[in-house]
């Protein structure tokens, strides 16, 4: 009897330690959270946010427990229904709303014309990030002509006049609005008066710094030549004088000759 005493008295308190646990990891602190889809640069009212239980083991750093918290506040980035509002996507306390709010700290605005081939056929949208390429002369005595890229991995804030991100289809514009550092408005507003702009859409995630020398029409013809030979190498054709000559074709005949009843064979 006591040894079963003992034996219920430990399972007793094995049993009340995880039930302790699983309480304390599935306990819920309050969360406010979009109540509907909130576009970049919007100013927060109560309607637009509700209130719900949230596990507390995977609360947010910076999120708040009252959508009164959050009067008048502007968002930074696009918040989705039922995504948490953390303050890392606010705009500092006192901005204003629109396009305005949503710019980082430390960097600004600038718009740049395009169409719909620059504009990359209308697939950059707001929250994309391009590459700026620029189609200049190298040297304006005698107009050699370069293609570079100046500017990597840039947000686009706004196509047109508008904000918002709408990934159901491109959209083409006459102008958007990108996201730069105080040297990089210099340089791209360098850029686009003494060349041509173009932009590059890149993936989202790819963050890596490309170092090229660009691209001039002298390589892009010896790119052409080596390509050329490769390709004529590998079909067994030569080449003499620039021109390419075909190799000589060898074929074999054979000839059977009658004569009365005498039959012959010729090889050609």
């Amino acid at each position: 009897m006591l040894g079963l005493s003992i034996l219920f008295g430990v399972v007793a308190v094995v049993f009340a330690a995880n039930w302790n646990s699983s309480a304390r990891s599935s306990s819920t602190v309050k969360v406010v959270v979009a109540a509907k889809d909130i576009p970049l640069g919007a100013r927060l009212d109560v309607s637009a946010l509700k209130v719900v239980e949230w596990p507390e083991a995977n609360a947010l750093a910076g999120s708040f427990k009252e959508p009164s918290a959050l009067e008048g506040r502007v968002v930074k980035a696009t918040l989705v229904h039922g995504e948490p509002v953390i303050e890392p996507k606010l705009a500092p306390r006192g901005a204003s709303g629109g396009l305005a709010g949503s710019i980082t700290e430390g960097r600004r605005a600038i718009t740049v014309k395009v169409n719909e081939v620059v504009g990359v056929a209308g697939f950059a949208l707001p929250g994309n990030y391009v590459d700026v390429l620029v189609n200049m002369k190298e040297n304006q005595s005698q107009e050699k002509p370069i293609s570079k890229i100046v500017l990597e991995r840039i947000l686009v804030l706004a196509i047109a006049q508008e904000a918002t991100r709408d990934d159901t289809k491109p959209k083409v514009v006459n102008a958007v609005t990108l996201e730069v550092t105080p040297e990089q408005a210099e340089r791209l507003d360098l850029a686009r008066s003494v060349g041509t702009l173009s932009l590059v859409l890149r993936n989202q995630v790819d963050t890596q710094a490309l170092a090229t020398g660009g691209a001039r029409p002298a390589e892009l013809l010896s790119l052409s030549k080596v390509a050329t030979a490769d390709k004529d190498q590998n079909t067994g054709r030569g080449t003499r004088s620039g021109r390419r000559t075909v190799a000589p074709v060898h074929v074999h005949v054979h000839v059977e000759v009658l004569k009365g009843t005498e039959r012959s064979a010729v090889e050609f």
